[in-house]
């Protein structure tokens, strides 16, 4: 499965070593590809230079074992994202021209009412939501 990385997962999984870092390094080790792109990487960068600068060096870290992404040019063009504010249409934009199965978003002001709908091909979960459809407790 591919699985499109929004900057707020890759700013929690930088900013500290909890629960959405042991979660992105469950989804790789179980062989699914994470994919960011230059635009959820700057976001992600940006907020840890505000919030925490000491964990940018963990970004790139992290970093290295995504598959990185251009950021889609015309993302206002993508009809699937319209619902969407403008600084959020370039992140489902790009998850959808990446062929990516999931959009990972912790974001519920903005993609919270698309939890658990699909877009253009590309499923939006939360980490919770993402976690229970992949790992089902018995």
């Amino acid at each position: 499965m591919r699985v499109f990385l929004d900057a707020n997962i890759l700013f929690s999984a930088a900013k500290t070593d909890g629960a959405v870092r042991r979660f992105l390094k469950q989804l790789i080790d179980a062989g699914h590809t994470c994919v960011a792109d230059d635009y959820v990487v700057a976001e992600a960068r940006r907020n840890l230079m505000r919030k925490g600068p000491q964990q940018v060096a963990v970004l790139e870290a992290l970093l290295l074992g995504l598959e990185p992404a251009a950021a889609v040019a015309g993302a206002d063009s993508v009809r699937e994202a319209a619902w969407l504010p403008p600084k959020d249409r370039p992140v489902l934009a790009s998850a959808i021209r990446q062929r990516c199965d999931v959009l990972l978003t912790g974001d519920r002001t903005d993609f919270g009412s698309g939890y658990g709908r699909i877009f253009g091909g590309v499923a939006i979960h939360s980490p919770r939501s993402l976690l229970e459809h992949l790992f089902p407790l018995p």
